[in-house]
């Protein structure tokens, strides 16, 4: 409620005038994350598409293993070979569709486009969603229990997203559901938030907290991190959006930006070391 003492038109005006460069600046860094993160993406499409799709047409499904994957193919283990590979498939389509749904002209331009897309795109993350959760307790595609509770975690916010956006997208409270959207986009990029991770931190820190089997510190935070953070960040770029305060909207256009520059370590270590090796 608005206190009946508070200044009317002119102060009012120059406070709006004071927040026009924060609000510049938060708005100015949340794109630049986002064009780090989308080449990052886009790259991560190319990798899969070059790396899973030849060897698959080819029929040479032993060959999934030379990416660096665990357990990627299992000689006899029909449903869990074809399980296997649509998720990593599918992982390329659902990215390039999340970016494309993400893209401001895009769904202008072609709102009825967006809508069909963005209908397909949360079948296919549920779909995923389901399917990862499979591959990892009863497949046993896992490192350990720990991480692979946080990737079922993942999972399961996935699917809430997924319901709480169409939800809110039928009932036309449109900013509600871009901001499900988001938070969707977020989860379904969880395990490339992961790869993005793992490149960045090994080149900042030489690799603390890193083990070949898995069991460091870093390594059992980044199976919860990899979609707690970008979600804790994006939580706190929304109240920094909301927010009437100058300082508030500064310091967490510096945090975005330092974001955007981790991200982009990172997606040139996955690049460097992940990816292109198996090109």
């Amino acid at each position: 409620m608005r206190d009946a003492f508070a200044p009317t038109a002119a102060p009012s005006a120059g406070r709006a005038s004071g927040l026009a460069l924060p609000k510049s600046l938060l708005s100015a860094s949340a794109k630049l994350w986002f064009l780090a993160a989308a080449t990052g993406q886009w790259m991560f499409v190319y990798y899969i598409s070059l790396a899973y799709v030849p060897v698959t047409v080819a029929g040479e499904y032993s060959r999934w293993d030379e990416t660096g994957l665990m357990e990627g193919y299992a000689a006899g283990d029909v449903w869990g070979n074809l399980a296997f590979i649509s998720h990593v498939l599918l992982a390329a389509v659902i990215t390039a569709g999340g970016l494309l749904q993400l893209t401001p002209p895009l769904r202008k331009r072609f709102p009825t486009l967006h809508r069909w897309t963005g209908r397909t795109y949360m079948v296919i993350a549920v779909f995923m969603a389901l399917g990862g959760i499979g591959l990892i307790w009863i497949r046993g595609t896992r490192l350990n229990d720990f991480a692979a509770m946080g990737t079922t975690v993942d999972g399961i916010l996935i699917l809430l997203a997924a319901g709480f956006a169409l939800r809110h997208a039928i009932a036309r409270r449109i900013d509600q559901h871009r901001r499900w959207a988001m938070r969707l986009f977020i989860f379904v990029s969880g395990v490339w938030f992961t790869r993005i991770g793992y490149m960045g931190w090994a080149i900042l820190s030489g690799g603390a907290g890193m083990s070949r089997n898995m069991t460091g510190w870093f390594d059992s935070f980044i199976a919860w991190g990899s979609f707690l953070v970008p979600w804790l960040l994006f939580e706190l770029y929304l109240r920094a959006q909301d927010s009437r305060s100058a300082p508030v909207k500064l310091a967490m256009a510096g945090l975005v930006l330092a974001a955007a520059a981790f991200t982009g370590l990172g997606v040139f270590g996955a690049w460097m070391m992940m990816w292109s090796p198996h090109i």
